[in-house]
């Protein structure tokens, strides 16, 4: 079972990336920017924390005092409360499809949703402790959202000759 403490860095690794994904793209004058993308990464830090945990409030027996393995046979026989991270996943997207805007022939904020997506990514993988794995993962992707924010994609050569 995680101690308090353990929750607790969890959830503080899970908001300082949601503010780094979040400041990269305020910079950027996007819609959803740092307490948006704080708020889905914390959000999804908990569910996951109590994903976690649940096993052990359902039935404390799955700590296994005796060393018999028992914890490890009755969360895999039990592994269900995987499903709050799968409908993480489900959720977000509605909350995603949500800032999607099609403007005439033209749709916009697609990547704004995509990093409300990879912000609730980031929460889930801090609430089960991969932090080292979500800090490099957040810190890279911004890094890579704001250098391709620079550059003009449609501007760049095709290669056709026309």
């Amino acid at each position: 079972m995680l101690t308090l403490e353990e929750m607790l860095v969890r959830l503080v690794v899970a908001v300082a990336l949601g503010a780094v994904v979040g400041f990269g793209r305020e910079l950027a004058g996007k819609e959803a920017g740092v307490r948006t993308d704080i708020i889905v990464a914390a959000g999804a830090a908990l569910f996951t924390v109590a994903a976690l945990v649940l096993p052990y409030i359902l039935d404390p027996g799955v700590l296994g005092k005796d060393g018999s393995g028992l914890a490890d046979e009755i969360i895999v026989q039990n592994a269900g409360f995987l499903n709050i991270i799968a409908n993480i996943v489900v959720g977000i997207g509605f909350l995603g499809a949500g800032i999607i805007v099609k403007q005439g022939v033209h749709v916009r904020s697609v990547t704004t949703a995509a990093t409300v997506w990879l912000v609730a990514a980031l929460g889930v993988l801090a609430g089960l402790g991969l932090l080292a794995f979500a800090a490099i993962a957040g810190v890279g992707l911004t890094i890579l959202l704001a250098v391709l924010g620079r550059i003009d994609l449609k501007r760049l050569p095709t290669g056709q000759a026309g």
